[in-house]
Parts: structure tokens; C-alpha cells; sequence
């Protein structure tokens, strides 16, 4: 795979738009000290699903459209983010994958967007975990700005802005920092909008060819935001499990096609069968101790392109949804 666009540069006129629609995206935007831009997208201003629909293009690196539209696919939920994207795996893995862990005394945080594939050392020694799937696609980015999307309710601390600024190589007035709480709506909208991605990155975990995924598009209904974190998490984890559809076009021979097909939804995990907020706290609250199988969309589609034969696999659970989303 040989990838020439910059993900930076194709995100920086999004970056731009919410800053000069802030009062009408409900958004706000702030200086620090050092320079650094910061935009709250629902931590002490409302935000809303069209902020989170252009911040879910922000995280796909400008590679990616996304649409919120009306869907009778669910019973009782219409409400929901398709995600469309020509160069899905650069979209997804290379940029959209939240794989950048930051953290500082109490204050901890996973990083998605475009910055992450700029960013190469941390400090001196100190490679970031992300550093091997980048040679597997062969791909750095190199540009004047960067862009990096933050999960949590709290603003981060000047120390781990310092840090993103030097892992990606610029200053921090060239550095934009975009914060997206789970419980809000445009946190819901971002998750969500994770449904192709979900499924690029269980293809790679089950070592399907990337090169040989060519085009892709997926769909889940918005879920209801939940002011509890770990109810506002299952419900954006829940609505791509147990919702989620994806139809990826792939080359490759019909054996290849179907199995990744068969392999892919979320039903195919030992911890599929009740909401994720429940799931995880079975847990204990470890990530580590679910079952990495489960985090994919609930429905495939898979198509050979070279045959022309499509391969389906995995169903809707309304049941399963209308009890996470609290119908």
C-alpha cells in the first residue's frame, strides 16, 4: 500500500469550519498559554450531532464522508451515523483508531485522528505503541499542523499537550486539540461513527490482507447520551455491536471473502449476549479481560470483487439495543 495524501492536511479545512461555526455548532474555543487550540465539543458547552458528525470526518484523517440520516433498520431507534470511506484502512487504522494512551498524574486519555500519524517518539526512547502498525502500512505524515481527538470530560493538562506537540514534530500554535466527552452528544456521534473502523481493525487482528481491503462503508443508530461515563460508553459500544452494519469490498478469492465474513460480527465472541456496560463490569473494569473478538459490528457484508459474489453474516439484536439504549 503506498498512501501520498496527507491525513493532516485534508482535516485542517474541517478543523477550520468548526472554528468559525463555534457559536453555531455550540462549541468552544480556546488559547492556551503556549499557544495550543483547544476545542470543547461538550464538557461546559452543549456541542451537538452536527459538531460530532464533522469531528467523526476530523478522526477518519479527511478520508472519509459521513452522513447522519433517518433509518428503519432498527424498530425503535431511526436516528444514525453512516460512515462511507474510499481508503478505509488508512481512514480507519491510520487515522480514526483511538491506539494513542495519554497520561498524567489522575488524568489519562486515548488519542484518534490524524496527529497520530505523525507522531513517532514520545521522548528519547520512548516509541509509541502504534509505531508497528504504521510500518505495516507504510505510511508517516508529515505537515505544518496537527490534529488530535481526546475522549474524556476534562481538559488535558499543558504536560500531555507538551507531549502530543513534541511526538508529532510541531509547535503549539500549529497543534489543535479536539475534546469529546462519551456522555455528550457529539462524544455519542464520534464513537459511533467508529463502525468501519471497528471492523478494519478486527480484519487486521484476524490477519485478513489490508491491501486487499479496497472500499467500505458502515451504519449504527445514534445512541441516546447517558451522563454516567461507563452507561454512555455501553451504549456507543452496544450500538455497533448489536446494530452496526458494514459492507466491505475486498480482492481476494470467495474463500478468503467468506471467511473474513463468517469471522467478523460481533456475535462471534464468547462476551457477545448482554449490554457492554454490563460486559465490563464483569470484568472488573479491565478492558483486558474482554474479549478482543467482540468489539465489531453486529451485521457484514462482505463482497469479492473480483467474482462479483457477496457474503453475509451476523444479525441485528433490537432486544439487545432496546434494553442498553433504555427504551
Amino acid at each position: 500500500m503506498q498512501y501520498t495524501a496527507s491525513v493532516n492536511q485534508l482535516t485542517a479545512p474541517l478543523v477550520q469550519e468548526l472554528i468559525d461555526n463555534a457559536d453555531k455548532l455550540r462549541l468552544d474555543i480556546q488559547t492556551m498559554e503556549n499557544g495550543c487550540t483547544i476545542i470543547d465539543a461538550g464538557i461546559n458547552v452543549p456541542g451537538g450531532l452536527e459538531a460530532g458528525r464533522i469531528i467523526t470526518e476530523i478522526c477518519l484523517g479527511g478520508m472519509g464522508t459521513v452522513a447522519i440520516t433517518s433509518s428503519a433498520y432498527t424498530e425503535n431507534w431511526p436516528l444514525s451515523i453512516t460512515v462511507y470511506s474510499s481508503n478505509p484502512v488508512l481512514a480507519c487504522l491510520g487515522s480514526q483508531y483511538a491506539g494513542w494512551s495519554l497520561s498524567h498524574e489522575k488524568y489519562f486519555a486515548l488519542g484518534s485522528g490524524p496527529a497520530r500519524a505523525m507522531a513517532t517518539k514520545e521522548k528519547e526512547g520512548d516509541v509509541l505503541p502504534v509505531e508497528e502498525l504504521y510500518k505495516e502500512l507504510d505510511y508517516r505524515d508529515a505537515a505544518e499542523t496537527a490534529t488530535l481527538v481526546i475522549e474524556n470530560d476534562a481538559i488535558p493538562p499543558v504536560e500531555i499537550v507538551e507531549k502530543i506537540a513534541q511526538a508529532c514534530g510541531v509547535a503549539f500554535d500549529k497543534l489543535t486539540i479536539i475534546v469529546t466527552p462519551t456522555s455528550s452528544l457529539a462524544g455519542s456521534v464520534q464513537v459511533v461513527g467508529r463502525v468501519l473502523e471497528v471492523a478494519m481493525h478486527k480484519a487486521h487482528e484476524l490477519h485478513f490482507p489490508l491491501e486487499n481491503i479496497i472500499d467500505g462503508m458502515g451504519s449504527a443508530p445514534i445512541c441516546p447520551p447517558h451522563p454516567d461515563f461507563v452507561q454512555a460508553m455501553g451504549r456507543t459500544n452496544d450500538a455497533i455491536l448489536f446494530a452496526g452494519q458494514v459492507h466491505i469490498f475486498v480482492k481476494g478469492s470467495d474463500a478468503e471473502a467468506e471467511k473474513l465474513a463468517t469471522a467478523l460480527p460481533s456475535s462471534t465472541s464468547k462476551d457477545y449476549g448482554k449490554p457492554f456496560a454490563q460486559v465490563f463490569k464483569d470484568a472488573k473494569y479491565d478492558f483486558f479481560k474482554i474479549d478482543g473478538m467482540l468489539f465489531s459490528p453486529a451485521s457484514v457484508i462482505v463482497t469479492a470483487v473480483e467474482s462479483g459474489n457477496s457474503f453475509r453474516a451476523g444479525k441485528l439484536d433490537n432486544a439487545l439495543l432496546n434494553q442498553s439504549f433504555g427504551a
